[in-house]
């Protein structure tokens, strides 16, 4: 699928068994370098005779870490710093395809969804305190967007950054108000899946300030460089 260093591809042999791990043939790279017409133009003149992609199939049966992967600045920066963990310089944005059912959480929700979030749960209000709860609330759609990132980045900064006796603590107060509630939202039905993955775990707050996105058979989800996500099951 790609010449990916961490999972390259390699070129069939004629009569070889296709699944063998390499069949014997070149890799795609190689392949490419003796063959550079079949990339197109438009392809070698953003990549060279190159094509590097890394083809993954997941199976999610627990929630995976939230992560972000880097944009081409800050990739070629780590490359440099520390090439045996980052092997290239490129840019890491992916492409989900689901091929069951699957669920992500991916990039923050909006301000209007965030706002409705302190006001309905008090844990996480009374954990970032009154001055960080009182900047989103007193943020509009019309403030500039820098002003909304600033904001958000000091919200989700306190919570990840707290204790994990402070989160044990928030956790504590939160799981039982939600057992007890009559009707839960999708996100709260979550956050009580995801701590009895992970008890105790700050990562159980995020899917109250991430977008819940499920994704049916053959549909797909582009997570841009920088984009944080996790996911979920699938």
């Amino acid at each position: 699928m790609g010449t990916h260093e961490s999972g390259p591809s390699h070129m069939a042999k004629k009569g070889k068994v296709s699944g063998n791990v390499n069949n014997g043939g070149d890799t795609l790279k190689s392949w490419i370098e003796k063959n550079p017409n079949v990339l197109g133009r438009k392809v070698v003149e953003k990549w060279g005779y190159d094509l590097p992609f890394l083809f993954k199939a997941l199976s999610v049966a627990k929630t995976l870490s939230i992560q972000a992967h880097p944009c081409k600045e800050l990739a070629k920066k780590l490359h440099i710093k520390d090439p045996s963990v980052y092997k290239d310089g490129n840019r890491k944005p992916e492409m989900a395809l689901a091929v069951t059912k699957f669920e992500i959480l991916c990039g923050f929700v909006g301000i209007e969804e965030l706002q409705k979030i302190l006001k309905g749960v008090p844990e996480i209000s009374q954990l970032v305190g009154a001055a960080v709860v009182d900047q989103l609330l007193n943020i509009t759609p019309e403030d500039e967007e820098g002003a909304v990132k600033a904001a958000l980045k000091q919200l989700f900064t306190q919570i990840m950054s707290a204790s994990e006796h402070v989160i044990a603590e928030v956790l504590s107060q939160l799981v039982p108000r939600l057992r007890k509630k009559d009707a839960l939202t999708s996100e709260e039905k979550l956050v009580l899946r995801l701590e009895k993955e992970y008890p105790g775990d700050v990562g159980v707050l995020a899917a109250f300030l991430m977008n819940y996105v499920t994704l049916n058979p053959g549909e797909a989800l582009c997570l841009g460089a920088n984009e944080l996500h996790a996911y979920v099951s699938g």
